[in-house]
Order: structure tokens, then C-alpha cells, then sequence
């Protein structure tokens, strides 16, 4: 029987999963056959993109969903939400009241996968590996505010910090921060193709067809020793071209569930079905859309015409058109729920106004109409990626100021275009590395920004941003973070577009789907499990 579950946050700041109706979130048991996850998600080794697993180059939601269960961090993010807590350390905290030295003791008897033992000289072989290898996807950056990490014998690892780091936590959680072996993984070179090891949850086997991973096997590692209750032995990733073969397979059963990939027609569909033994759980959710310039650019580099741009388009109409209600106009990076958001755009530009739009032109001496190009990637957030553009294009166009043409491209392609600067304007996605405002500004803003915009701001980099890090009470950083957004509405680096919520569909057999995925996007493949629902 279908049954529609949501899963709603219990306070703002914090998504902590709440079941408000039944189904989905039972208890499963280890054993039988393997879970099948179906995905569109498209894992390639190309030139441009070596190293897909490899913590020091992954920086996508994608990449990070693998070695989140198969690479073991200091800290991970619990199961309510929260602030994060020890995984491979048996503690973790601040020695000093200025917040620039972190010191972690690590579990005894920590194993890599192949038996070999774990020390905190592994911890900063590999901090230090990702710091030096400095990946051209600038995923490097999260560990930017340290400047040394110290080893006291085999079990004790200090890290000194720059500049005071509240959110330093957060960061120790993230893949780039994951404990690899050196005898795996060259210190200051990538490991290309799609081997992975590690030490977390489950070790993990690709198969592949012409240097794309058309399979992911997790096979429950024995040697695990953390946090994480693992609730299955095995399971299969399966890639799948697009929504319409994922909705069959899921259909036919070849499929147990699935995260990410489903259009919101075929979401509906779900929610709306009344029979059948597939089950669709609604979970809260802070991944965004946004537009990107490269503001060297010559079509957009007067910041004219990126106002413009923010002034014509309607949000509302775009969410209303393209995702109806599994989505919500944005007007800030840092989307609603989060401890320091701001309206920032809305507060600047009000409703959408040509009229507005057109005397920011004309003050400018801005020739009207602006030709443009808006590029998008046709794969990896799904097929209404292309309505969405055809949208934006449409209410640009209409307003008479600008000529706007748009292109889509593979993931693949994309990636490194967009890194090279060859895009003047680009849609994207942001699945947070961790749920703090920091994360929504920090990565676009920041030196070392990993779309690696030539935009920089000097209050922000050099003050702002350290500012806000300095609290560890993070209602406290709102008024710097506050004043971080106004900046972007006002300069318009980026225009936010709309923020999503998460759905997960499962065959009724799945338990613990209300876990399956956490506010950042994370997939937690420990938490599922066969079994009958509750």
C-alpha cells in the first residue's frame, strides 16, 4: 500500500527527522538479500575528472554519498541533526577559549578495511594530502583555517588553526577530511578511477562499462569500529540513464529505493497513489538553485546587467511552473531553516519590476537588448532542469532588455567549463556540506571558491566570514552573516533561485527511510534495512 510520510523539522536551525504519519522509519534487520538503490547519478573517469572518488578531488553530492559510507571521518553529523559527534575519535573538542586549537583522541583498535592498523599519523597523512594536493574543484578550501596538525603517539591528533573556526567540527565530517591509507593513496597525487578504501560502514567494489560506473557494490565492512549502527550487509547503487528507466525499474521491483533523481511529476504521482507497495517519504531538505556568473566576464561584468537580471526574474512563477510544492522561492544563498538567514534579495529588489529593470540599464549606459547565454547541465539535477531554464529564459526575454539563449551539457563537460570560466552565466546546485550559513556563503565567496569565481570581496573574505567564525553560538555570528547576504544581493555574484525538499521512494519491505537522507543530502545506506514497517 502507498502510504505518503513526512518527515518535518523539529526546530529552525536544526532538521531533526519527526514521523507524522506511519510507514518508512521502522527497524530492519542485517542478512538477506542485498537493498537496491536506483540513481541517475553518473559516476565517469574522464581526463578532466580523474579521481571521482578520491576525498581529495570529490566535491559533489554525488561522489560524497559514496565515500560518506565507505571513508571514516574524526566526526559525523547524528542521526537527529545536531552538532556533530566523534566517529572514528572517541572525543573531540576546543583546548582553548579562542576556538584555534582542536585536539582528537582516536577510538583504539581502529582497522582500515584490509586489517591494517589505524594511527594518527594516517589522520594527517591524509589532511595534510588533501591541503597539498589542492584539487582544481577547490573542495581543499573547507580545510583552509588550519595551519598545522600535530600527532602525540599513535592515537592523539591536534589540529592549529589559523583563525578561530566554530564551524571546524562541521568541517572534520566531510569526505575531504576522510582517513585513507597511505600504502592506497599517494601523498601528493590523485588516485584515479574508482577504487575506494577506507575505514567506514562498508568497503566498496564499481563495476564498470567504458569508464562509467554502471554499478556500486557496499559490502559491510567487518573491521568498522564507530558510531554507526549498520542495519544491512549489502547494497547496490545501479545507475540508470535517466527519471523515465529509474520510475521503471523502481515499477518493476528492480529497484528498493530510491534518493535522488525522480522528476516532480513522477513525485506526485507517488504522493498521489493510493495502491501499490511503493511508499513516498517526504524529508526537510537545504539544497538550493542558483544563477553563477563570471563576472570578468564582458556580457555580465557590469554589475548592471547582473541586476537586471535579479530585478526581472519571478521566482514564484518559476517554482509554481517547474516544482509546485516540492519547492520554494529563495531570495538569500543561505535558504529558510538556517540560523542566519536573510531575504536578502527580496528586501533589495522587492516584486519583479521591468520598469526597475530597465532604469538599472539605462543609468548604466547598458545597450539594450543584452545577449546572453545561460548554460545548465541536461544530467545531474535531473530532466526539469531544462524547463526551469526555459522558464528563466521566457521571463528575461519578455522584458524586451535582453536576448537570452540557453544550453545544456553533460555533468561530465560541464564541470570543468565551468571551472576554466568559460560560461559567463551558469545555473548550479548546492547541497551543503553541513547545515550552518557558513557553508551556503563561505564556498562561493571565500578565496579559494570552489566555482572559482573571480569575484572577491575584501570585507567579506577578510572580515566578514572570520567574524561569523569566531561564534561558537551561531545566533550570535546572524548580524555578520546578515550583513554577508545583504553584500551579495548588492554586488549579485550569484541570483538564488528556489530551495527544494528532499523525497525518498521505497518499496513498503524498506525500513529506516526516514533516515535514508539527512538535511545536507547525505545518504545514509547504514540505515536501511528489510523488514515490515511500523
Amino acid at each position: 500500500m502507498n502510504r505518503k510520510t513526512l518527515v518535518l523539522p523539529a526546530v529552525i536551525g536544526l532538521m531533526a527527522p519527526v514521523l507524522a504519519a506511519c510507514g518508512g522509519s521502522g527497524s530492519g534487520s542485517s542478512g538477506g538479500d542485498a537493498i537496491v538503490l536506483g540513481t541517475t547519478d553518473k559516476f565517469t573517469v574522464t581526463k578532466d575528472a580523474p579521481a571521482p572518488f578520491d576525498p581529495a578531488y570529490a566535491y559533489d553530492v554525488g561522489s560524497w554519498n559514496v565515500l560518506r559510507q565507505t571513508v571514516q571521518t574524526l566526526m559525523v553529523q547524528p542521526k537527529g541533526e545536531g552538532d556533530p559527534v566523534p566517529e572514528a575519535a572517541e572525543s573531540c573538542g576546543f583546548t582553548d577559549s579562542g576556538n584555534e586549537r582542536y585536539a582528537c583522541k582516536l577510538r583504539s583498535g581502529l582497522k582500515f578495511s584490509n586489517g591494517d592498523a589505524i594511527t594518527a599519523a594516517d589522520v594527517k597523512f591524509s589532511i595534510d594530502r588533501a591541503r597539498a594536493i589542492k584539487s582544481d574543484l577547490g573542495v581543499f578550501a573547507l580545510l583552509s583555517t588550519i595551519d598545522t596538525v600535530e600527532t602525540q603517539g599513535d592515537r592523539e591528533v591536534i589540529f592549529h588553526l589559523k583563525t578561530a573556526d566554530a564551524t571546524f567540527p562541521y568541517k572534520l565530517s566531510t569526505p575531504v577530511a576522510g582517513i585513507v591509507n597511505s600504502d592506497d593513496y599517494q601523498k601528493d597525487k590523485l588516485r584515479d578511477g574508482f577504487d575506494v578504501d577506507g575505514s567506514g560502514p562498508y568497503t566498496f567494489q564499481a563495476e564498470t562499462k567504458n569508464n562509467v560506473m554502471v554499478k556500486g557494490v557496499f559490502t559491510k565492512n567487518p573491521n568498522y569500529k564507530g558510531v554507526l549502527k549498520v542495519n544491512n550487509d549489502k547494497v547496490e547503487m545501479v545507475y540508470y540513464a535517466d527519471a523515465t528507466a529509474l520510475g521503471t525499474a523502481l515499477d518493476k521491483g528492480d529497484v528498493d529505493i530510491v534518493t535522488r533523481g525522480m522528476t516532480p511529476e513522477q513525485i506526485k504521482k507517488l504522493s498521489n497513489n493510493t495502491g501499490g507497495d511503493v511508499d513516498i517519504v517526504e524529508l526537510p531538505g537545504l539544497e538550493i538553485r542558483y544563477l553563477g556568473f563570471n563576472t570578468d566576464a564582458p556580457t555580465v561584468k557590469n554589475k548592471a546587467v547582473r541586476e537586471a537580471m535579479a530585478q526581472i526574474i519571478n521566482r514564484s512563477e518559476l517554482v509554481s511552473k517547474v516544482y509546485g510544492s516540492q519547492a520554494e522561492a529563495l531570495y538569500s544563498l543561505v535558504p529558510a531553516g538556517v540560523t542566519g538567514h536573510s531575504n536578502s534579495f527580496f528586501n533589495r529588489y522587492r516584486d519583479p519590476s521591468v520598469t526597475k529593470a530597465k532604469s538599472l540599464l539605462a543609468k548604466a549606459g547598458i545597450t539594450t537588448p543584452v545577449k546572453l547565454t545561460l548554460n545548465y547541465t541536461i544530467d545531474h539535477y535531473g530532466t526539469s532542469t531544462k524547463q526551469e531554464f526555459e522558464v528563466l529564459q521566457k521571463q528575461l526575454n519578455a522584458s524586451g532588455l535582453f536576448d537570452v539563449d540557453i544550453k545544456g551539457t553533460l555533468w561530465e563537460s560541464f564541470v570543468p567549463a565551468e571551472t576554466k570560466g568559460e560560461y559567463d552565466v551558469f545555473g548550479m546546485g548546492w547541497f551543503p556540506d553541513f547545515p550552518d550559513a557558513d557553508n551556503f556563503l563561505a564556498p562561493f565567496l571565500d578565496k579559494d571558491n570552489f566555482l572559482n569565481s573571480p569575484y572577491a570581496n575584501s570585507q567579506i573574505i577578510n572580515d566578514l566570514i572570520p567574524q561569523s567564525r569566531r561564534e561558537a553560538d551561531r545566533l550570535t555570528a546572524a548580524s555578520s552573516l546578515t550583513e554577508i547576504q545583504d553584500i551579495v544581493a548588492r554586488d549579485v555574484p550569484v541570483i538564488p533561485l528556489w530551495q527544494g525538499k528532499q523525497y525518498v521512494a521505497a518499496r513498503d519491505d524498506v525500513t529506516g527511510t526516514a533516515y535514508a537522507l539527512n538535511s545536507s543530502s547525505t545518504l545514509q545506506l547504514w540505515e536501511l534495512g528489510h523488514g515490515v514497517s511500523d
